[in-house]
């Protein structure tokens, strides 16, 4: 069984280029164009299916901010990696201290994303296991 890994996106050639970075490994990408969409795709899908969340910062409708504000509160132990165009180190350490795992900058490296996502998923395993 492939983990489900959320990507929250609204550059739809982001979107397909993480679907080949995490192409032939143990991920299945679920993808939104905006947070708004992400939300709505979360709260419909089996959760304990999702391991990941990969959202964007700066999207229409409902922005990243508001998007990963909204995961922690209610999808607390899915991890986020905070995927942006536009490197900000209040922003970075904003996202930091609310609890996210990683705070990666576009265009990101396929190993650095594939080891983002593994270490986000190995936190949501610790947690899930903890919690049984």
């Amino acid at each position: 069984m492939k983990h489900k890994i959320l990507v929250v996106e609204d550059e739809a050639e982001i979107r397909r280029t993480i679907c080949l970075q995490l192409e032939g490994t143990i991920y299945e990408v679920l993808e939104a164009e905006d947070g708004e969409k992400g939300i709505e795709l979360l709260d419909n899908e089996n959760i304990l299916e999702v391991v990941v969340i990969i959202c964007d910062v700066r999207m229409p409708k409902l922005n990243g901010i508001e998007a990963v504000a909204y995961f922690r509160e209610n999808y607390p132990s899915i991890p986020i990696i905070v995927l942006t165009g536009y490197p900000d180190t209040q922003l970075a350490i904003d996202f930091m201290k609310s609890g996210i795992v990683e705070f990666l900058v576009k265009p990101v490296e396929k190993k650095e994303l594939v080891e983002a996502v593994g270490k986000a998923a190995r936190q949501h395993s610790l947690f899930s296991a903890s919690s049984s």
